[in-house]
């Protein structure tokens, strides 16, 4: 297991002009390994996503697919995305408000982390729809560097 930093950076993109109308940028601590055949990438979340104290995990698979998990935290948060180009992932958007049905389709997934190293990038493209409220394009960046602490 890595000691990390990881630069995460996220936009809404409207679809007019491709510019970024909602913008969230954070640096934060987490850890990187490897179990299976799968990367796994953990970190809590800041004041800065709207999620403080969300532990978020990404399980990197072998074959390119990532699932996203989100939970805990003083907003009681449980979500899970999952992430393959060109598929869809339906599921359930749980708050303290309550639960939305949510759709997720992924454009992109350029993904060139390095475990052994504890660095790399890894970009997801990919369309959201809360049923009945917002639908958006969302690009996550997120970088990742190792930590001195390794």
């Amino acid at each position: 297991m890595k000691d990390i930093m990881l630069r995460i950076i996220g936009r809404q993109i409207n679809e007019e002009s491709e510019v970024g109308e909602d913008s969230v940028e954070f640096m934060t601590e987490g850890k990187l390994f490897s179990k299976g055949n799968s990367a796994y990438l953990v970190y809590e979340e800041s004041e800065m996503s709207g999620m403080a104290g969300v532990t978020t995990t990404l399980r990197i698979d072998g074959e390119g697919g990532i699932r996203m998990k989100r939970f805990g935290g003083e907003v009681m948060m449980d979500t899970v995305m999952e992430f393959a180009p060109g598929k869809r992932f339906n599921s359930l958007y749980k708050t303290p408000y309550g639960s939305f049905e949510m759709e997720v389709l992924t454009n992109r997934i350029i993904n060139d982390l390095d475990v052994e190293k504890g660095s790399g990038n890894l970009f997801i493209d990919y369309d959201i729809s809360l049923k009945g409220f917002s639908q958006a394009r969302s690009l996550l960046n997120i970088e990742v560097t190792s930590s001195v602490k390794n």
